[in-house]
């Protein structure tokens, strides 16, 4: 096994994880096709190889951050055409139960290992290392990659068989876009009521009533942060509809869960699709008659 750890997708999770191990004295071989993306990493003290196989020749575990199912495809193909067989593939993303066992197929059939293990947490979190990683497949394997997973976490939780991983991140997202909605409208009913906005996000995140997307989002809202993006909203659509299909598929209604998903729904058509879910505050704020200044100038602002 090789003391590199590989990093493939270099966005805005994958480049902290990247950053983080490095920061914890790791050797990081990372690979984007955004060249930005290549140059922040390469800045973190990144490797930067010219190819995803340049990657797999120097990393003997290598952790996937991709941001649509074309991407996990098309890297988990290459990676399966090395022909090299001690490779530890972790894909960290959030997909369908489908995507993922195809990826623990493509990688089985040429002798690579694969765990699922979605990551728990916003980019404004990776970047402290404030990551739980929800890990599942071979438990021995999944031990083997401990030290990795303590580079660039706080904490992980088994999650038994492989795909249960993933089944535990639909959970943890369902309730992520019901407390960011909550913290939206939380905030609306502080500034409606005359408050502070930055005293209640401080009163607030310490009562009993806090949470941890209060505690992230909350900040934000308070400040009028659009920039700092800790996932877009464009991205956490797809993690919506995989959850979503995913509960048609159980036989699973959740209404709350689909009250939650339409603000989000409303930002991508407001403009505010490569903003942070931070962003629905201003929806909901509006809806409730605030009118805050400072829009994002991409928004689309609706006449009063």
């Amino acid at each position: 096994m090789h003391d590199t750890v590989g990093v493939i997708g270099l966005g805005n999770m994958g480049g902290a994880i990247a950053a983080s191990l490095t920061k914890n004295g790791f050797a990081v071989a990372g690979f984007d096709i955004d060249s930005e993306a290549l140059e922040r990493a390469a800045d973190n003290g990144v490797e930067c190889p010219k190819s995803i196989i340049g990657v797999s020749e120097t990393a003997g575990i290598i952790i996937l951050s991709l941001a649509n199912p074309s991407a996990l495809y098309d890297v988990t193909a290459e990676l399966a055409s090395t022909g090299q067989t001690d490779l530890i593939v972790v894909e960290t993303g959030t997909f369908s139960l489908t995507d993922k066992e195809g990826v623990q197929d493509r990688l089985m059939e040429a002798g690579i290992a694969a765990l699922d293990c979605p990551v728990s947490g916003t980019g404004q979190q990776a970047r402290t290392g404030d990551l739980l990683v929800f890990t599942s497949g071979d438990e021995d394997t999944v031990r083997r990659c401990q030290p990795v997973f303590d580079g660039f976490s706080r904490d992980q939780k088994y999650c038994g068989a492989f795909g249960n991983g993933s089944r535990m991140k639909y959970v943890a997202n369902h309730l992520i876009a019901i407390h960011n909605v909550a913290t939206a409208e939380a905030m609306a009913l502080g500034l409606k009521s005359g408050l502070d906005p930055n005293l209640v996000f401080d009163v607030i995140s310490n009562s009993a009533a806090t949470n941890r997307m209060f505690e992230v989002r909350g900040k934000l809202m308070a400040e009028s942060n659009w920039g700092d993006i800790g996932a877009t909203n464009k991205l956490f659509q797809k993690d919506l509809d995989v959850i979503s299909e995913h509960l048609v598929n159980i036989a699973c209604p959740l209404p709350l869960f689909d009250v939650a998903v339409k603000p989000h729904r409303n930002a991508m058509q407001r403009g505010l699709a490569e903003r942070d879910p931070a962003a629905i505050g201003l929806l909901i704020e509006e809806a409730v008659g605030l009118d805050r200044d400072n829009w994002p100038p991409d928004a689309i602002k609706l006449k009063s």
